[in-house]
């Protein structure tokens, strides 16, 4: 079996770093248009709260992950993975002339976590809330800091070194955190993201709600985030590449055929060190399974299966409550 690859931290104090993107929306009906127009319940939120939730469409299907910033004017829509220009789009569609909300422009930002040693002395704001920094360049979310595309970083943040781009990465896989193209996209939904906690099945109608109610009531989520380890064969680097099919093998009559369809590879990454690390989504079935294998030839490597922590169980009956 292959090492567990899971253990990694960075070492030292460090950063990690996101692109992201603000659209600001103003008026008296803004909170009641967000309400309807993402998956969280904002509506009756009070100015200073910071809520998480998902842009979809009427399908329930993922367009990007965002949190609203809720102020006394208006609020401020940060997206993270996902099209900010097609979310954008999209809400500018379903705005009519008696709605009380002003749309502004996509403006560039960036969310920077700190990661490793030293993360109790950091500044941190209320659970639930946004602080707002002094000059105006950004807000800190618990501990991480979202700021403006050219704004300098404060020195308690600028004092921590960047991950690097293998790293970067490293730390979003072993999280489990879905991204943009691979786990947010037109065939995936939040329950099969792990983002059950970002959906409320409770706050009335609302953009893909109908979706999300009948997944949740029936027991209907057929796929899952799961993150994965292993080796490529030799001489095959593409073998553990995004959309590769993974096959579960129960008996030699499933060996024999190369098994039965039970997922598919949605990001993958390459060490230093030979191994791979990775995500899938892995149909019900499969997902008690300790290994998959990568595609359905004799030679097709193991994966090795394991629940992220960032992932959220999809309800049954239920949901997140406003």
């Amino acid at each position: 079996m292959s090492p567990d690859p899971w253990s990694w931290q960075p070492a030292g104090p460090r950063r990690w770093e996101q692109a992201t993107s603000l659209i600001r929306l103003d008026g008296a009906d803004t909170r009641r248009f967000l309400h309807g127009q993402t998956s969280a319940a904002i509506e009756s939120s009070a100015p200073g709260s910071w809520i998480p939730t998902c842009c979809i469409t009427a399908t329930g299907r993922l367009r990007a992950l965002a949190e609203v910033l809720v102020d006394d004017s208006g609020a401020w829509l940060l997206l993270g993975s996902g099209d900010a220009e097609t979310v954008r789009h999209g809400l500018d569609r379903v705005l009519f002339p008696a709605d009380q909300v002003r749309l502004g422009p996509v403006t560039p930002a960036r969310c920077i976590t700190p990661l490793g040693d030293a993360l109790a002395a950091l500044p941190q704001a209320p659970a639930g809330q946004w602080q707002a920094l002094d000059n105006g360049s950004g807000w800190l979310l618990g501990r991480q800091m979202v700021l403006l595309a050219e704004a300098e970083l404060p020195p308690w943040l600028a004092d921590r070194p960047p991950l690097t781009a293998l790293e970067q990465e490293r730390w979003r896989l072993q999280q489990g955190l879905p991204a943009a193209p691979g786990e947010i996209n037109d065939n995936t939904n939040p329950f099969e993201a792990g983002l059950a906690d970002r959906v409320s099945l409770s706050k009335g109608c609302y953009v893909g709600q109908e979706t999300l109610a009948k997944l949740a009531t029936y027991d209907g989520v057929k796929q899952q985030l799961r993150r994965w380890h292993g080796r490529a064969p030799d001489g095959s680097p593409d073998a553990l590449t995004p959309g590769t099919a993974l096959f579960r093998r129960e008996g030699e009559d499933e060996a024999a055929s190369g098994g039965s369809r039970a997922g598919q590879i949605t990001s993958s990454l390459a060490l230093e060190n030979g191994e791979w690390i990775g995500l899938a989504l892995v149909r019900r079935q499969a997902l008690k399974d300790p290994e998959l294998h990568a595609g359905q030839a004799p030679q097709a490597p193991a994966l090795h299966l394991s629940r992220p922590p960032a992932f959220v169980d999809p309800p049954v009956g239920g949901g997140r409550q406003p």
